[in-house]
């Protein structure tokens, strides 16, 4: 059968190291397997299939350092994870049976418990009964923290297959965003992520196993596997499984290419993966652990992690190039694309220069950007809205209340002793800016004084994404960045208690409107929304460091800090706050989470696309959806516009799929009651009202508009403009920078 297209040029950085216990693996698994009944007799596997697949060969080039017991018990659970790959395939996605997927899933978390000592239940199938002899071999020796992460990312191993199996039924395939996010799960490479910390004898400290560049890590480590693997199993999945979830059709499908452009696409999308995770490996490992305080065991640890990952993607890359199980395997050719060299074991080391030299332009592209470039000839995409817009009656009490509630705080005209006279802002820019037009129609349902505290919100919110380039982008002082954020982290207390003084207009802002919005708030509730709050924060100081090091975002990177960057948890959580039923399990499903998420994605998108021009030409902008698209596809700024336009159109498309066809079900999963139905439905009604407004608000507004633009940057684009980044550390910087003396000086 002829292949679909020729494999790409790889992106290896990392020489393939295979472990010398390769064949004591090989024989203690086929025993093992045999023990479980997967092989003759399992209706899935013979001997001769474990043979040709050989998982051993997979483990000892992904943990070519383990011992030979540690290499035994990975390789187990390769085995495993296959063989449930496949006994799910054969049982429930060729006959599409939900129900009896669902039921079949339900039952396999009583066998992997977090406390080792808790009993299981009576295997009744091989992946039951594989599934209770791993986990009672392999949790033990771990920590709580890491047993609870193996659980979560197990457990999502298993139950998001029913995502694939649902989008086979439908006959749907996803887009892009979607899908990156959802392979994580259903993929496993999270799952193999902890593995390596158990092979490596490497656990990630829990202080820092949420942090971000634990996350970026991680997530660029599953995204490389995952999209590797669709690259070598396109025409086995596409061709004889059915499989939809595959990102070489996915982009195939989204970008109308052939195959064989998807799958120089989906090459790109790894190499830019595997760069974001050398580059946070690089530039935030290292912060992250003095910002921890880590001992030199945990630093260590963490070391020895990041080095497990790395072996684990070049260890894959040299498995599926040998694998059977999938195409372009050692029975066939490795594919003209890639470039020439010696072959066979150790051949991948003489390939590193020749991968470096390929991929260098890709990386290059990101640091080299010219920035303030004019962008008034880029039309905007079409935006599509199909739900009805509603405005609060409350409107124009809400204006006047916002205009004199900014004056009071300070965020319009100058602040003391604060360059430059007119302040960041004016009086009459926030008029045009008119905030409470969004929020009115973001929750038109809201009472006035709820409608007020919103309009406060994006005020707020909106000032201090327009303050922080201001204040420290220009001068790149990152550590005034954090210092502010320190400070603003005073007037949020938990315990809805006392704050000190506060010093800015920002803080003046934040004290009253916490006081306001999370005084009345239940204290789990309270901490969603300060944990809310933090992340925007937080990801203020993602955006300097990028404008520090002149680097355009990697595309997915781009996408999941966007939705932290634009405040969308925020204003969510305020929508969100008087659906109980949406607490616990039901906020965790994950047709809620997915609902949401592409809510946000679509909110994030459309400004993105208002907001182009002012960002790139009048600000010297390098975070927005069009140039991250332009930089990835190397293509013009009009393309790069109209594929953005159509991830508007397919986050809508994917919001309005999961309302329609996966609540139904999630009701029936959770056998939820009339009450608890209104609840999700009632979200879902706030989701569309939210999105609503944002798309009025930006055909409204005046913030984006050519004499808005004029006004605020008074002598236009480029270097002799206003530019948020690149002007001489002057005006109001310059009171951002006395923060350290105004705090001595109390």
């Amino acid at each position: 059968m002829p292949q679909p297209f020729e494999l790409p040029r790889f992106y290896v950085p990392y020489p393939a190291r295979l472990n010398p216990h390769l064949e004591r693996a090989r024989t203690h698994t086929k025993a093992w397997a045999r023990t479980m009944d997967m092989l003759e007799g399992s209706g899935i596997w013979e001997e001769s299939d474990l043979d040709a697949h050989d998982y051993a060969l997979l483990c000892a080039y992904t943990h070519p350092d383990a011992s030979g017991p540690e290499l035994d018990l990975v390789t187990d659970w390769y085995v495993w994870v296959f063989f449930f790959d496949d006994h799910f395939l054969d049982t429930f996605k060729r006959t599409q049976d939900m129900a009896g997927a669902k039921a079949y899933l339900d039952r396999l978390p009583a066998f992997m418990p977090v406390d080792p000592a808790q009993e299981v239940p009576e295997p009744a199938n091989q992946v039951e009964a594989g599934l209770a002899d791993l986990w009672a071999r392999t949790v033990p020796s771990m920590s709580d923290g890491w047993r609870r992460r193996f659980h979560e990312s197990t457990r999502h191993l298993l139950e998001e297959s029913l995502w694939e199996l649902s989008n086979i039924s439908a006959g749907r395939v996803s887009n892009p965003i979607e899908y990156i996010e959802m392979r994580r799960k259903v993929g496993g490479a999270p799952w193999s992520a902890n593995l390596v910390e158990h092979a490596a004898g490497a656990e990630v400290p829990d202080a820092v196993a949420a942090s971000r560049p634990m996350r970026v890590l991680r997530d660029t480590f599953s995204d490389g596997v995952h999209l590797r693997n669709d690259l070598f199993s396109y025409q086995r999945e596409t061709e004889e499984e059915g499989e939809l979830a595959n990102a070489v059709l996915v982009l195939e499908r989204f970008l109308g290419l052939s195959p064989q452009g998807a799958a120089d696409r989906v090459n790109d999308l790894l190499t830019s993966r595997l760069q974001q995770f050398e580059h946070t490996a690089l530039t935030e490992v290292e912060p992250l652990a003095a910002e921890f305080g880590l001992d030199p065991h945990e630093r260590l640890a963490v070391a020895a992690y990041v080095k497990g990952l790395q072996d684990w993607q070049s260890g894959g890359h040299e498995w599926h190039m040998r694998s059977s199980r999938y195409m372009n395997g050692a029975h066939g050719t490795a594919g003209a694309g890639l470039p020439a060299g010696p072959s066979g074991m150790g051949g991948s080391a003489a390939q590193i220069l020749r991968s470096l030299a390929a991929t260098m332009p890709q990386r290059a592209r990101a640091f080299s950007h010219p920035t303030h470039r004019p962008a008034a000839d880029v039309p905007l995409p079409g935006i599509p809205m199909p739900f009805d817009l509603a405005l609060s009656p409350h409107l124009e009490a809400a204006r006047a209340a916002n205009a004199a509630w900014a004056e009071r705080v300070g965020i319009v005209g100058p602040e003391p002793d604060t360059p430059p006279p007119g302040g960041l802002w004016t009086a009459r820019a926030l008029e045009g800016y008119d905030f409470a037009l969004c929020s009115a129609g973001m929750k038109p349902s809201a009472g006035q004084e709820a409608l007020e505290r919103s309009a406060g919100w994006l005020t707020w919110g909106t000032y201090a994404d327009d303050f922080y380039p201001a204040a420290f982008g220009r001068t790149g002082d990152l550590a005034g960045a954090r210092l502010a954020n320190e400070r603003l982290a005073l007037f949020m207390p938990l315990d809805a208690g006392e704050v000190p003084a506060p010093l800015t207009a920002l803080e003046r802002g934040l004290a009253d409107l916490w006081r306001r919005t999370a005084g009345p708030m239940e204290p789990g509730a309270r901490a969603a929304f300060r944990a809310s709050v933090e992340d925007m924060l937080e990801s203020w100081l993602w955006e300097l460091t990028n404008h520090r090091q002149h680097r355009v975002p990697d595309p997915v990177d781009y996408i999941e800090m966007r939705r932290r960057t634009f405040g969308s948890e925020l204003t969510l959580g305020l929508a969100r706050a008087a659906r109980a039923a949406l607490a616990g399990e039901i906020a965790g499903a994950r047709p809620v989470r997915a609902m949401q998420t592409a809510a946000m994605d679509f909110a994030c998108l459309v400004n993105d696309a208002f907001s182009y021009r002012k960002e790139i030409e009048f600000e010297g902008e390098l975070h927005n959806a069009v140039l991250v698209v332009q930089n990835f596809l190397d293509c013009t700024p009009r393309e790069a516009m109209a594929v953005v336009g159509d991830l508007v159109a397919a986050r809508m498309q994917e919001f309005q799929h999961i309302t329609d066809a996966q609540l139904p079900s999630l009701f029936e999963e959770f056998a939820l009651d009339e009450a608890d139905r209104a609840d999700v439905l009632g979200y879902a009604q706030d989701l569309r009202d939210w999105m609503a407004g944002i798309v009025h608000w930006h055909q409204r507004t005046d913030r984006y508009t050519e004499e808005a633009l004029l006004r605020d940057f008074p002598r236009g684009a480029g270097a002799s403009g206003r530019s948020r980044w690149t002007a001489a550390p002057a005006g109001l910087g310059t009171a951002a920078a006395r923060l350290p003396s105004l705090l001595a000086g109390r």
